[in-house]
């Protein structure tokens, strides 16, 4: 079973990033995975500048989206290995994590998991709700945090190619572009949408895999397997072993 684990880091360094994915590579040394980090960009995705929605510095300040970069290992899933994860360069994994991969049953094609079914805070939870009817048009839609994919090789019977063929498919054109409610969005709307409407089988995985930091009960991150500090803008200058030491620990 040929398994790896695929990260994209483009752009300027950031230490919370260095150091993040200074344990994925370790975790994948320790379980005998193939670990790849991506970087320069490949795919360069840009809106249709005739109907984009996205502000001008979200194109124009790399020339492209890097959002989508991580769609690349699309292309090695059935080719080279058997199983991928993707997993988001502010992911910070604990030493004594066990291997992500075994907790994907072989007869599902994707894992992920769903962010309503973390242990968040009632305030978090709020903020969902919008987001949700945003997004999806239902405030209570069961979408996966895409900080976190898992996927079996079956996967690419539903996305047979290539990855920036994949992307420019016509119904997915109003999230490159970042048409209204989706002006911010990243990859995680688009593959929401599709994987929920592609036939694929989707697996839940346990809130362990990807736990929000900042966004949970009391108490809850100390039981993660990996940890995703997705507020960047807050936590790009921090070390994630002191931020996890923190009492009183930041709220969303």
């Amino acid at each position: 079973m040929k398994r790896l684990i695929y990260q994209v880091y483009v752009g300027k360094e950031v230490p919370l990033y260095d150091k993040c994915t200074a344990t994925v590579a370790e975790y994948c040394r320790r379980h005998s995975i193939d670990y790849k980090v991506q970087r320069e960009p490949i795919l360069r995705i840009r809106p249709n500048p005739e109907t984009n929605g996205r502000s001008r510095n979200a194109v124009e300040r790399l020339g492209y989206l890097p959002i989508f970069e991580k769609e690349n290992a699309l292309a090695l899933l059935g080719e080279e290995y058997d199983q991928v994860a993707i997993v988001d360069s502010d992911i910070w994994i604990r030493d004594n994590a066990p291997n992500v991969f075994e907790h994907l049953p072989i007869d599902a094609d994707f894992g992920g998991v769903v962010e309503r079914h973390l242990p968040i805070t009632r305030q978090y939870a709020r903020k969902l709700d919008g987001y949700s009817q945003a997004q999806y048009g239902d405030p209570q839609f069961p979408f996966m945090n895409m900080g976190l994919m898992v996927m079996n090789a079956s996967l690419r019977q539903y996305c047979p190619e290539s990855p920036a063929e994949f992307l420019a498919r016509p119904e997915f054109q109003k999230f490159v572009d970042g048409r209204g409610a989706y002006k911010w969005s990243t990859d995680q709307t688009l593959l929401n949408t599709w994987i929920r409407s592609c036939g694929a089988n989707v697996f839940e995985m346990n809130w362990h895999w990807n736990a929000l930091y900042g966004a949970l009960e009391d108490g809850a991150i100390d039981k993660a397997h990996f940890v995703h500090f997705f507020l960047k803008d807050h936590l790009r200058s921090q070390d994630p072993e002191e931020l996890l030491t923190i009492k009183g620990r930041p709220r969303v």
